[in-house]
């Protein structure tokens, strides 16, 4: 119960790692406000209240600051204050190349995946503040880290994140408000749901996230479980950090990798 009458928002909680991570700290304690662009919100919180949990739905854009500031203010009348923000929200921007991405496209994508997360910071801080600890949290990806995971606007979005992390945990110094950032793997969630389905159908899994270590992609509780450690005191030494989350994808360069149990050629 790391989190028992905390009140918590988690931003993307219809679907996905946000889902996972609403319903664990429900499951923990948390009061939670569950925001979402889509129905799955209304989901999310029915489930946790079948749980015996408590949570309350909000329908947001993550990257309108009206809507950012909707959902904190019924955070603290709802539940008297706010202790975590967990900010998850975040789209694709599909998988066009650099001279294919047009100028709508990536500013759309910027503006859920870090604008989106700046507003988080910038007006949750503050009320987390108040209470004289707390934790944000926010999705990155292991396409922020290097190329190679994502397209140009989704990865440059992501590598914005990272950055964001560091800069807001120097700027809350004295706050006794950490921010740290998830760098997610393949996970299989509502945005990756295409690439797992056509696995499955065609009976490929194996290939899979065959370039990590784990030979494996990742479902949404893991991540989410990394997640609550972070927004929990169990990290209350941890601050400003991307931690990577992606079977070890990017622990090492590209290169010709030897099988376990097998000798080099």
């Amino acid at each position: 119960m790391r989190f028992e009458n905390k009140s918590i928002i988690v931003t993307g909680a219809g679907s996905g790692i946000g889902r996972a991570a609403a319903l664990l700290f429900a499951a923990e304690g948390g009061k939670v406000i569950v925001a979402d662009k889509t129905e799955g919100a209304d989901e999310t919180a029915h489930l946790i209240a079948e749980a015996g949990g408590t949570a309350k739905p909000i329908r947001i854009d993550a990257g309108l600051e009206e809507d950012v500031i909707r959902t904190i203010a019924l955070a603290c009348d709802s539940f008297g204050g706010l202790d975590v923000m967990f900010a998850n929200a975040g789209i694709s921007g599909g998988m066009a190349n650099l001279f294919d991405t047009d100028v709508a496209l990536i500013t759309e994508v910027l503006r859920v995946n870090l604008i989106g997360p700046f507003l988080a910071i910038k007006h949750a801080a503050p009320r987390i503040a108040e209470r004289g600890k707390g934790a944000i949290v926010l999705t990155a990806s292991v396409a922020g880290i290097r190329s190679g995971a994502g397209s140009p606007a989704y990865s440059a979005s992501k590598a914005g994140v990272i950055n964001l992390a560091a800069v807001s945990a120097q700027q809350l110094t004295g706050s006794n408000v950490r921010v740290n950032a998830i760098c997610p793997g393949l996970t299989e969630t509502g945005m990756t749901k295409p690439v797992f389905d056509y696995a499955r159908e065609a009976n490929k899994m194996d290939r899979v996230g065959r370039l990590n270590p784990l030979h494996r992609g990742a479902q949404p509780e893991e991540l989410a479980k990394v997640a609550l450690f972070l927004a929990s005191d169990d990290a209350s030494y941890v601050n400003g950090q991307a931690i990577a989350v992606d079977g070890g994808l990017s622990s090492s360069h590209p290169v010709t990798r030897q099988e376990y149990g097998k000798t080099a050629a």
